[in-house]
């Protein structure tokens, strides 16, 4: 495993109210955000100085999504999502998500552990 299997690799907010988040974090925070095209909407990155701190986009882009409340999503990186999908499985999680590609960030998954919590998986690019 390398080091950086099992650890915390991203942050997300996925919202239905991107400009009074942004608001918000801004003034708790002090972060900035820069707007990237996203499929179907704009992923905004929260920003510390120079430090990419989190991401944020609007729940009501993912037609999926749009009936879900607010949330924090965290991604942890994993050698291979596609392995780990299927461990999680294996060990009693769910996928929600099956592993798709991001260009230019890595491979995803979304699952929940045993208990029920969801979270994101990622082989970062």
């Amino acid at each position: 495993m390398s080091e950086t299997h099992g650890t915390v690799h991203w942050t997300e907010l996925n919202t239905h109210d991107v400009d009074k988040a942004i608001a918000y974090y801004t003034k708790l925070c002090g972060w900035s955000f820069d707007k990237m095209p996203m499929e179907g909407a704009d992923y905004h990155i929260a920003m510390k100085g120079d430090q990419m701190v989190a991401g944020m986009f609007d729940l009501a882009a993912m037609p999926e999504m749009k009936d879900l409340p607010s949330h924090w999503l965290t991604y942890l990186a994993v050698d291979d999502v596609d392995a780990a999908a299927k461990d999680t499985e294996a060990l009693g999680g769910t996928i929600i998500r099956a592993p798709w590609d991001v260009e230019g960030v890595g491979r995803i998954a979304i699952l929940t552990d045993p208990s029920g919590a969801a979270f994101g998986m990622m082989t970062p690019s």
